[in-house]
């Protein structure tokens, strides 16, 4: 009897130091699977902070393409401050307000190109005329934008004979409207452009005493290529008035 309980108390210990052993093992796996997941926490955090802060990525060239009418080098200039600065950490707000005061940009957009690069990807302005004024002429775009002032008319663009109103006026919305729909061909042709309202629309053609009456600025895309039919037949007729204003009837009368 005494020898059976023995052994009963001899199985009892083996059982409980084999529990302990299970038991010790299991923790250790989960304090090493703890300190792995540590581990790559501070990894991933060194990480982050050498891309944020390390001089490794940090700002060290601005390029500026798309531009054609604003010079690129003022343009890098005006924003120059952000060099030496850590990619993750350049102002944006910054760049906008610098670029801001470029009237001649109409939109753009930014690309970081690691380690070190800034590309800033210009869409610009595109005048359609000038707009007399006391100091000169003012180069204005679709939008009545002011792109800059001339003290003298610049070539290859047509006046818009504004109303007082200026670039708010109806009139200069129906300018706009038929200028846009020329051909380059045609529109290159055109010296200046008047409308008091959206529904009397008249040109003057460059250096041939011929003018244009256009009407309403609707339907101007139509109107644009019978003028350029016209104009292919009657360019060198000397003086006189092509008529488009009702373009089922369309023609030209020398003066």
């Amino acid at each position: 009897m005494e020898r059976t309980v023995r052994k009963a108390e001899r199985i009892k210990q083996r059982d409980e130091r084999a529990e302990v052993k299970r038991f010790t093992r299991h923790a250790r796996r989960r304090r090493i699977g703890w300190l792995t997941v540590l581990a790559i926490l501070g990894v991933t955090a060194a990480l982050i902070a050498v891309a944020v802060f390390s001089p490794i990525l940090a700002l060290r060239e601005i390029r500026i393409e798309g531009t054609t009418r604003l010079d690129a080098a003022v343009l890098e200039d005006a924003v120059s401050e952000q060099l030496g600065t850590p990619l993750a950490l350049i102002d944006e707000s910054r760049i906008r307000d610098e670029l801001g005061q470029f009237s001649g940009i109409r939109s753009y957009a930014t690309e970081l190109i690691p380690p070190g690069t800034l590309v800033i990807h210009i869409v610009e302005r595109t005048p359609i005329g000038v707009i007399g004024t006391p100091a000169g002429f003012d180069i204005v775009d679709a939008a009545g934008v002011v792109l800059e002032a001339s003290p003298a008319r610049p070539d290859g663009l047509p006046v818009l004979q504004v109303a007082e109103a200026g670039a708010d006026d109806t009139g200069f919305e129906a300018m706009v409207e038929v200028l846009i729909a020329l051909p380059p061909g045609v529109l290159a042709q055109v010296d200046s452009i008047t409308a008091r309202t959206r529904d009397d629309v008249t040109l003057t053609l460059v250096g041939s005493g011929q003018r244009v009456v256009w009407g309403s600025a609707a339907d101007s895309d139509r109107k644009a290529d019978i003028l350029a039919a016209l104009l292919e037949r009657f360019a060198a007729a000397g003086p006189g008035e092509y008529d488009v204003s009702a373009p089922g009837s369309a023609v030209f009368r020398l003066d």
